[in-house]
């Protein structure tokens, strides 16, 4: 049986290990392409970006979109077509993304790239059989991101598994061990799992409500 072929669609680097490391990790045996949209010329990020690749056993690409404290908005558009020109193909097993209310409060670029992989799997430009978003909460800032216990997708890492996801984001991405980062490296992963685009939109269209 052919291994499965899934496109990871994130907005940062280190967005990968955060809320799917685990899973990752947990199915080596997946061919994984992993695609962030910015910091692809942040000379300190984008080499811990690779060499994550590289321990996660993925392949990837980084693109170079606005990621400024201002936060201007990005158009649909401009991360459709960043979002193509990242990925080495149009069709995969298993797309997944951030969730368009995103996994914290609050962080532009999660919210814009989770509505943007959206669109493209609705109006089948990007396929597959199934798309999952990430399923995090923070209360409205009140405690760190915490796995949805409601969602579809809800995995408990084994020791050794949360170890090397912590490992990745303290040592090769570098974050202090009382950062947001390292405190967001929860052992627990969840995902909203779709496998109907129509279903995808509906909820969507209801977080702009």
């Amino acid at each position: 049986m052919a291994a499965k072929s899934v496109a990871l669609i994130v907005a940062h680097p280190d967005d990968e290990t955060l809320w799917a490391g685990g899973t990752i990790l947990n199915h080596a045996d997946w061919k994984w392409y992993i695609v962030t949209l910015c910091r692809g010329s942040d000379p300190d990020r984008a080499p811990k970006f690779h060499k994550t690749l590289k321990i996660l056993g993925a392949e990837g690409n980084m693109g170079d979109m606005d990621d400024g404290p201002d936060q201007l908005p990005l158009t649909d558009i401009e991360l459709q077509r960043t979002i193509l020109k990242l990925l080495p193909g149009k069709a995969y097993d298993l797309i997944i993304t951030h969730n368009p209310s995103g996994e914290y409060t609050r962080h532009l670029r999660h919210e814009e790239t989770g509505r943007a992989v959206i669109h493209l799997w609705n109006d089948k430009i990007l396929e597959s059989p199934e798309l999952w978003t990430f399923a995090y909460s923070d209360g409205g800032g009140a405690y760190p991101p915490q796995a949805s216990k409601s969602a579809g997708i809800l995995y408990r890492l084994p020791g050794s598994l949360w170890e090397k996801k912590y490992d990745i984001i303290t040592r090769i991405y570098g974050f202090d061990e009382n950062s947001f980062e390292a405190r967001a490296a929860t052992r627990e992963e969840a995902f909203w799992q779709f496998t109907e685009a129509a279903d995808a939109i509906n909820w969507l269209n209801k977080m702009k409500q």
